[in-house]
Formats: structure tokens, C-alpha cells, sequence
């Protein structure tokens, strides 16, 4: 049977290849192209740290509101902050191939701008371990966004979460990376 070669084989021999080229490059994929979680056991423990942001845009009254407290809500920013901390600490239940870590830190900070009528976000994870952060940060700030959306929304349905984004990361096998 393995001398005759149909009209699909040919299809199926360059998926078979495609996939062994990405498996090699994507760290989450094995040689058949399947998911998989990578075995992180060799890798040394290190100190690491994530860092990530956000904007979310809002209307000039909503955003006036969050900052005078004039919320019914009560203290949105406190809200999402405490949002952005549990996030990172649940980024493993949220993403399936994503190893639970021990985190030493989480620090969310949100800064309102009015001229740009928005919010930004910055989150700082920090661990030591043997896999990095970046998913837990990059959680962290989804989730702090959201929940200003979701505290905001009876005012302002047109809000934009936007510019999510690793900034930098520091720690492990692959050493320092900064998004410049």
C-alpha cells in the first residue's frame, strides 16, 4: 500500500510537513500539529517579571464620572485593580495550556488621561519560577479593562478597549525582551 500514492498523498505529506515546521517553532504544538502543554520541569527557576498595558477609551462625562466618584457603582478604579490582581492569579484556569505559577507580585496601576478621555493600564507581575509571566500580566489587563467596561456600561456602551499589549519581560531561558 505505502508504494501507491493517491491523489491526496501528496496534500497530506506537505501537512504533514507544515506541521513539523511549526511544531518546531511554536513551543505549544507537538510534530502532528496537535496542542499540547510544553514540560517546563528542566527549566531553572528564575526570577521573573511581566509587564503589560491597555487603554480604554470612554466618553468625556463617563470618564468624569469615574473620577469624581460619581459612580453608583462606588470606586470603579478599585474595582478594576482588585479585577487586574485575581485575573493574574486565575490566568491558568482562563488559558488551557497555561502553566499555574506562583506569583510574588502583581501590580496594577491605572492612570486616567482626559485629554485622550481614556484610561491606561499597566500591569507588573513578578515571579520565580520556571516559566514566565507574560500571561498573567497580559490577563491581568484584560480584565482590569473589562471590568471598567462593565462598571461603565449603563452610561457608555461605546467604550474601546484597545492597545493591549506585552511592553516587556525579563527572567528565564530567553532573558530580557522589551517591545519597543
Amino acid at each position: 500500500m505505502s508504494s501507491v500514492r493517491g491523489k491526496g498523498s501528496t496534500k497530506t505529506s506537505r501537512r504533514a510537513a507544515t506541521s513539523t515546521r511549526v511544531a518546531e517553532k511554536l513551543t505549544h504544538v507537538n510534530a502532528a500539529g496537535e496542542a499540547r502543554m510544553v514540560d517546563v520541569g528542566a527549566k531553572a527557576v528564575t526570577r521573573r517579571e511581566a509587564m503589560a498595558a491597555g487603554t480604554i477609551r470612554m466618553q468625556r462625562e463617563t470618564l468624569r464620572l469615574v473620577l469624581t466618584g460619581g459612580h453608583k457603582k462606588g470606586d470603579v478604579l478599585a474595582a478594576a485593580r482588585i479585577a487586574g490582581i485575581m485575573a493574574a492569579k486565575k490566568t491558568a484556569e482562563l488559558i488551557p495550556l497555561c502553566h499555574p505559577i506562583v506569583l510574588t507580585a502583581v501590580d496594577v496601576t491605572l492612570q486616567p488621561d482626559e485629554t485622550a478621555s481614556a484610561i491606561h493600564c499597566q500591569v507588573t507581575v513578578r515571579t520565580s519560577g520556571q516559566t514566565g509571566a507574560e500571561m498573567e500580566a497580559l490577563a491581568a489587563v484584560q480584565l482590569a479593562l473589562l471590568t471598567l467596561y462593565d462598571m461603565c456600561k449603563a452610561v457608555d456602551r461605546s467604550m474601546v478597549m484597545t492597545d493591549i499589549r506585552l511592553l516587556a519581560k525579563s527572567g528565564g531561558r530567553s532573558g530580557n525582551w522589551l517591545n519597543v
